[in-house]
């Protein structure tokens, strides 16, 4: 039985080029960057958990509630073939369970927050936001795009960042998390306009604080799906 099975809907994807060496010190032991086209990307996510299970159990008030995190993307060779997956620097989320869940089993770096979130949806446009409170101050991110999904390219930089299916979080010095996230390939909308509102160094401390006063390299908006969370396992 999968750990966890939810949709993730409305996902916007704001992108940021970032010196590798910035990262090392949150790479998980046995992992390495991920690059493309020698570039390294760090990306600030918000999305909507629906219809979420845990070991197939629906948890009260926890079924249908945001996300937002800031994440980036390695890659772990296991029996000569390579995994592509994610870290997180943290993963904000208005419900304390999933916090706890999260943290105690998968030693992942989620935070408890107010969160609100925006889905105006009408037959010219989408507006999509997420916003998260952290000291009396709203942070968060909102985009408007066309209506119509289209396909990621392959090879494109949307592929590069959408397709990655595993987590891995440090578990010690010497031992890393692995868990598989599957689902479906996604499809993206256009995004004709964004706004993004976020305190880096409040949220994710000094080392992103270069953040605030950077342009995103791209920003998207992929529509999701169903997925998976299975369970874990402990790399030596």
């Amino acid at each position: 039985m999968s750990f966890l099975r939810a949709e993730w809907r409305k996902l916007i994807l704001a992108n940021y080029e970032i010196d590798p060496k910035l990262l090392l010190p949150y790479l998980p032991y046995k992992t390495e960057i991920d690059l493309w086209q020698d570039r390294c990307y760090i990306s600030v996510v918000g999305f909507l958990f629906k219809n979420t299970r845990l070991m197939g159990l629906k948890i009260p008030f926890h079924v249908n509630f945001p996300e937002a995190n800031l994440r980036f993307y390695v890659r772990y060779k296991k029996e000569d073939i390579w995994r592509r997956g994610v870290v997180f620097i943290k993963e904000i989320v208005p419900r304390a369970a999933i916090t706890w869940v999260a943290n105690t089993f998968y030693k992942e770096h989620y935070e408890t927050r107010r969160m609100k979130y925006l889905w105006n949806l009408t037959d010219q446009e989408q507006k999509i936001a997420y916003y998260w409170k952290r000291q009396k101050q709203w942070h968060g991110m909102q985009v408007t795009s066309d209506t119509e999904a289209q396909a990621i390219l392959p090879e494109s930089e949307a592929e590069f960042i959408t397709e990655h299916y595993w987590g891995y979080s440090r578990y010690h010095n010497k031992q890393t998390v692995e868990y598989e996230v599957r689902h479906p390939r996604w499809q993206q909308y256009k995004v004709n306009d964004y706004q993004i509102a976020i305190d880096f160094k409040l949220n994710y401390g000094s080392d992103f604080e270069f953040l605030d006063k950077s342009k995103p390299t791209s920003v998207l908006l992929a529509e999701g799906s169903p997925i998976t969370v299975e369970n874990k396992t402990i790399i030596t």
